[in-house]
């Protein structure tokens, strides 16, 4: 499915407010609602739209920290990214994993009830023997904003 700029405008839209009608998504972004409706149905059945979620201030659930970790494999070969990979995703307090290029293997981003936890968390994945050579932790002292959409109209000009 090739999208057009209606289409972008669309997920803009969305991923904005996921909860927005049909007929005030329809009115942002120039079409009649039954269109509308039928371009937000192939978006989904395309895998374009992948779910709908709510976004929730975890400070006012308690107190938590944010770490982001450096992890360096002691082996580089597929089985050794593929062991890693599969006991990180196991692991509920890691929000986000991402393989990347430059002096490490991945950066993880933990969140957790606090540092000791962290701590625990990665006592135990060390003592797995899944791969890990090495890590460095950094821990978010403060988050001026975070961002929950991507940039499509500067990625995708509309």
């Amino acid at each position: 499915m090739k999208l057009d700029r209606i289409d972008i405008r669309i997920l803009h839209e969305l991923q904005k407010n996921g909860r927005i009608t049909n007929v005030e998504l329809a009115e942002l972004v120039h079409l009649s609602p039954s269109p509308c409706l039928m371009r937000v149905k192939k978006l989904q059945q395309a895998g374009y739209i992948t779910g709908y979620s709510a976004q929730i201030d975890i400070a006012k659930l308690g107190q938590t920290i944010t770490v982001f970790t450096e992890v360096t494999l002691k082996n580089h070969r597929q089985i050794d990214f593929a062991r890693f990979q599969q006991a990180a995703e196991k692991v509920e307090e890691i929000i986000e994993c991402h393989l990347i290029s430059g002096g490490y293997d991945y950066l993880l981003k933990f969140v957790t009830g606090g540092i000791g936890e962290y701590q625990t968390i990665m006592e135990r994945l060390t003592d797995m023997d899944i791969g890990i050579d090495k890590y460095f932790s950094f821990v978010v002292m403060k988050s001026p904003f975070i961002k929950t959409h991507l940039p499509l109209k500067s990625i995708f000009p509309m």
